[in-house]
């Protein structure tokens, strides 16, 4: 007796079904600005983290000038 051969099957996940969705609906010169906006917006999002935790605030630096030439 033979065992029965063995099925792969494939649960798509959450992003790649929007992805077979989106490939549906928009074209490819949409999907690639869409992809390059949310990147942008994922990088944007790093940086202002970075800055908040370096404690970097421009702000501070103007000031602080300002009252070293005062000085």
């Amino acid at each position: 007796m033979q065992a029965a051969p063995v099925r792969a099957t494939v649960i798509p996940t959450v992003t790649n079904t929007l992805r077979a969705v989106e490939s549906l609906l928009l074209g490819g010169g949409q999907r690639t600005a869409r992809r390059n906006a949310w990147t942008a917006v994922l990088e944007d999002r790093r940086r202002a983290r970075d800055r908040a935790d370096s404690g970097y605030v421009p702000e501070r630096e103007a000031v602080a000038a300002r009252r070293s030439k005062a000085t």
